[in-house]
């Protein structure tokens, strides 16, 4: 990405993808110089190569990023990104205001935050895993065909560890916190996990 700049007031007065040709002050200039020339030669015309500075920028994730800024400081142009807003991990909730206007019932869930959401995928994942024995589940109730012990103890064990996991996340303090149980690490073995672990697989 490039800008055009102003150096009387060093303000960009146009951002450039460098698909395309430019007419500057009459004079027309092929779509080449955006791959051709040096960066000197584009700044001669007041063309600037852009730096994007993502030190501000968070995982979309867990948090609502700001649009862009771009300025000129009369040597570079830069486009940077503001303060991330961290995501709601808790419910909002219909107000009476919401009520009285028609919008909702008072404390019903207008939207749902993270932890809801987070949840809800947990237990969709365990449920999936579930899925896979069921037929043990069918065939005993129609044949009365035992069911493995390996089986019932994997079985048991998704649960347990679903329980364990939406736990964790309901006892989450914040947004950052949330973020946490999900990141992985790397041990001194070689091992990578996360704090909130993962839901067992039958071997």
């Amino acid at each position: 990405m490039f800008a055009l700049v102003d150096k009387s007031d060093n303000s960009i007065t146009r951002m450039l993808n460098g698909n395309r040709g430019i007419t500057i002050d009459d004079n027309q200039y092929p779509r080449a110089i955006f791959s051709l020339w040096s960066e000197a030669e584009r700044n001669a015309i007041n063309i600037y190569a852009v730096t994007i500075d993502t030190s501000k920028r968070k995982d979309e994730k867990w948090y609502t990023n700001t649009n862009i800024t771009y300025s000129f400081d009369g040597t570079n142009a830069t486009g940077s990104y503001g303060d991330a807003t961290a995501k709601a991990h808790a419910d909002t909730l219909y107000t009476q205001e919401d009520e009285d206007n028609g919008l909702g019932t008072k404390d019903d869930v207008k939207v749902e935050g993270l932890k809801t959401i987070l949840i809800k995928t947990i237990k969709a994942q365990a449920e999936g895993i579930l899925n896979k024995t069921d037929w043990y589940i069918t065939r005993k109730a129609e044949k009365n065909t035992a069911i493995p012990s390996a089986i019932t103890t994997h079985r048991d064990a998704v649960r347990s560890k679903q329980d364990s996991m939406c736990t964790a996340i309901t006892n989450a303090s914040d947004t950052p916190a949330l973020e946490t149980l999900y990141t992985y690490t790397t041990n001194d073995s070689g091992v990578t996990s996360r704090p909130l672990g993962e839901l067992p697989t039958l071997e």
